[in-house]
C-alpha cells in the first residue's frame, strides 16, 4: 500500500476482531478500524516491523485499550517507533499523539542513537505523523510528557520492567513514570500496559534484570499512583515462554541476545510472554 492509498484509506469502516479479555473493552468504532488496518498494512512500515504483528499484535491491542482516531494519545518511551508508526497515521487527521521519546542530551548512545532514528521516520513521510508532537521522559528532569489533564489514552509497551528497576544509583523511577502517566491523562482517561510477564509474584525478584515484571506488582505500582485496574487481555500471551532464559527477555527474538547459540530453540518460542492491562484514572 502508498503513502498516498494510505493517507486515503485512513478516511473510512472495518471488521471487528473478538479478544480474550477480561473485564470490558470498547469496540473499534468504524472509521478508527479502518484507519488502523490502513495503517498497520501501510508501506511506511518495513517488512521486519510488520513481520512482528503475528507476536505483537497490534489492532487486538489498540482496540482493547480503546483507541478512537480523535483521541489525545501518548506514548510512553517509543524508542525506535514500532508502535508509533501505526499510532501516528492513525491520529493524523483528527487526534494527536504525543511521544514521550528520550531527551536530546541523554548520554547513553542507545538513546542518541534511538531518538535520531525515530526523527528520521518522522521526517520521511511527514504527511502520516503531522498530529505527532515529540516530548521527553527523562528521570529526573524531563516529565511533562502531554499538557496536564490533556490525554485520553496513555500507552507504555514494555518499559515499566526497565522504569521499576533499580539504576547505578539505586533508584527506580516507576513511581515517576506513573505520577507522570496520571498528571497527562483526563480524569476518566485510560492507561494501557504491555510488558513482559513474570508469572508468579512469589518468585519475582525485583532485583532480577531480567526484562520480566509481574501482572500482580503492576497493578499495585499503578494502584498507589492513583490509577484503579480496569481490565486484562490474554491477547499477547505466550505459553512457550518458559521465562527462565540466559540472558532474560532479550534471549527472545527480536533481540536474540546469544545470537547463533540456540538461535532456532528461541525463534520457535517467538517473542516473550506479555499481559496487556488498563486502568483508569478516577473522576472524583
Amino acid at each position: 500500500m502508498t503513502a498516498s492509498a494510505l493517507r486515503a484509506a485512513l478516511t473510512a469502516a472495518p471488521m471487528l476482531l473478538a479478544l480474550h479479555a477480561t473485564g470490558a473493552s470498547a469496540a473499534l468504532d468504524a472509521a478508527t478500524g479502518k484507519a488502523l488496518d490502513a495503517a498497520i498494512a501501510g508501506d511506511h512500515r518495513s517488512a521486519e516491523n510488520k513481520a512482528r504483528d503475528v507476536h505483537r499484535k497490534p489492532r487486538e491491542v489498540l482496540e482493547f485499550v480503546g483507541l478512537r482516531r480523535d483521541m489525545t494519545v501518548v506514548e510512553m518511551s517509543p524508542g525506535a517507533g514500532w508502535y508509533t508508526e501505526i499510532l501516528g497515521p492513525v491520529l493524523a487527521d483528527q487526534g494527536r499523539l504525543y511521544a514521550a521519546q528520550f531527551a536530546l542530551n541523554d548520554v547513553p548512545t542507545y538513546q542518541r542513537r534511538l531518538l535520531g532514528s525515530f526523527l528520521t521516520k518522522l521526517a520521511a513521510t511527514p504527511d502520516l505523523y503531522k498530529s505527532t508532537v515529540i516530548t521527553h521522559f527523562a528521570p529526573p528532569y524531563a516529565l511533562e510528557i502531554a499538557p496536564r489533564a490533556s490525554a485520553d489514552l496513555v500507552l507504555t509497551f514494555r518499559n515499566l520492567h526497565n522504569w521499576a528497576a533499580e539504576n547505578e544509583a539505586g533508584v527506580s523511577w516507576s513511581n515517576v513514570a506513573f505520577k507522570a502517566m496520571y498528571d497527562a491523562l483526563k480524569p476518566g482517561g485510560t492507561l494501557g500496559i504491555v510488558d513482559h510477564r513474570w508469572p508468579d509474584p512469589k518468585t519475582e525478584n525485583p532485583a532480577d534484570r531480567n526484562g520480566y515484571i509481574s501482572e500482580e506488582r503492576t497493578i499495585r505500582l499503578a494502584e498507589a499512583a492513583g490509577f484503579k485496574f480496569a481490565a486484562r487481555s490474554e491477547a499477547l500471551r505466550n505459553p512457550k515462554d518458559t521465562h527462565d532464559h540466559p540472558r532474560g527477555v532479550w534471549t527472545l527474538p527480536p533481540s536474540l541476545a546469544l545470537g547463533e547459540q540456540d538461535r532456532d530453540r528461541y525463534l520457535a518460542i517467538g517473542e516473550s510472554d506479555r499481559y496487556l492491562l488498563t486502568f483508569t484514572k478516577p473522576t472524583e
